[in-house]
């Protein structure tokens, strides 16, 4: 054990986290990937957090992360994201040696989920065998059909991914092993919609998708969200606020926010008449869920933040899987344990000022309690009037809240019955 920490048994009864729940993104490898994605938010880490060549999570530091992260929480599940980089890069000895310290440290009323997120260039049966055996979810990135998909998502040297994404996909299904899609939507793929939504639900066969929208600021590899310049930040609607143009405020690869809301309201038409009650869809489904009076089930249309947050292979822990940068570093494991940072003040800021940093012209909207503003890490412009705050997707969002507003009553009725039925 490491000494610097105290052991259990002399922690306070009433710790922070004692009887609350957090979620973290394992960054057990960093920035190690076998791809060369050009959109990756996170390749640049290596430079930005000077990590090693190889960065990878001693076995020690696996065991602290493991035995805190478990301690700190009091739900009934207690949730493990491995992420990177690529995690499968870490290969099957570092995951059984995960689940064995799981298992070792599970408190007798909690069950231990595991889930991966992998571009499943690097599985194979022995991986397929392994994932089944301990009930991981995948999540499994594909950004639609070859000549969309390979657009971005190539290898170090420049080959085309997409034909081992579907091998992935297969390996999967043979072993039995859950998967869902996440499909970075970005500034060439908005503009096929039907296309890349039933690759995912056809070809690839899955039957929950997560869409997250491409949107990267010109200087994210050096500026933390929320550390720009506000006085230099475009207006909505203009140019600058749009990718392609010389002096614009986001990346060429970012998505356009009004080609962002055609292609949710394209993709919503498709599965409320198709794939309703088949896919989930989860942008979709918290939309319902918050139109029904539920909560958000998503972290970015919430409204409050901050329980998402992130640990890097040297175990310095950061406010969200977002802003693993140095400014929003809230401490390391080595030295303090992950209860204090998670329920700690500084913590809670941030999660409050999703919130409470809204503009006047977010707080005016309709759509508030179904957007919340959004992503914080994406409000990169300012309102008509000049006031900074404004998520960059504002445009699509609003325009996607107010197509889905003639279908939700349907929705409801549908819905109603069920729950009336319910003893």
């Amino acid at each position: 054990m490491n000494l610097a920490f105290k052991p259990v048994a002399t922690l306070p009864t009433q710790f922070p986290g004692h009887k609350h729940r957090f979620h973290a993104m394992v960054k057990a490898g960093g920035s190690l990937c076998n791809l060369d994605c050009t959109y990756c938010y996170y390749l640049h880490k290596e430079a930005l957090l000077d990590q090693p060549r190889i960065p990878r999570m001693s076995d020690d530091l696996l065991e602290e992360h493991i035995r805190q992260y478990i301690e700190a929480q009091t739900g009934d599940e207690v949730v493990f994201s491995w992420q990177g980089g690529e995690p499968t890069i870490l290969g099957l000895d570092f995951f059984r040696k995960a689940v064995a310290l799981e298992a070792k440290y599970k408190k007798p009323f909690q069950r231990i989920e595991n889930d991966l997120q992998t571009n499943g260039t690097l599985l194979d049966d022995e991986w397929g065998r392994f994932l089944k055996e301990h009930h991981f979810l995948v999540g499994l990135s594909c950004d639609g059909p070859p000549r969309l998909h390979d657009r971005y998502r190539v290898t170090k040297g420049g080959q085309p991914t997409h034909g081992r994404v579907l091998a992935a996909a297969r390996l999967l299904k043979k072993h039995g092993v859950p998967f869902n899609a996440l499909c970075v939507v970005n500034r060439e793929n908005v503009k096929f919609p039907f296309d890349v939504y039933r690759h995912l639900t056809r070809e690839l066969g899955v039957r929950r998708v997560q869409f997250i929208a491409c949107v990267e600021p010109k200087v994210f590899r050096d500026v933390a969200p929320q550390r720009w310049d506000a006085a230099s930040l475009p207006i909505v609607g203009t140019p600058q606020a749009r990718p392609g143009e010389p002096d614009s405020v986001v990346t060429d690869w970012t998505v356009d926010p009004e080609d962002w809301g055609r292609f949710l309201c394209k993709v919503w038409d498709d599965w409320f008449r198709r794939d309703y009650g088949k896919v989930h869809v989860d942008l979709f489904e918290t939309a319902v869920a918050q139109s029904l009076g539920m909560p958000s089930q998503r972290c970015v249309t919430a409204e409050f933040c901050g329980k998402g947050m992130a640990v890097e292979h040297n175990g310095d822990v950061f406010s969200c899987d977002h802003y693993v940068y140095p400014d929003y570093r809230v401490g390391n494991i080595r030295t303090t344990h992950w209860s204090e940072m998670a329920y700690s003040g500084r913590q809670k800021a941030f999660g409050f000022a999703k919130r409470d940093m809204l503009p006047a012209y977010c707080r005016k909207c309709d759509h508030l309690k179904l957007c919340w503003g959004e992503c914080p890490k994406n409000r990169l412009v300012r309102t008509p009037d000049g006031e900074p705050g404004l998520n960059y997707l504002c445009p699509g969002m609003k325009a996607f809240y107010s197509h889905i507003q003639r279908d939700i009553p349907e929705i409801l009725r549908r819905v109603q019955p069920r729950r009336a039925e319910r003893p």
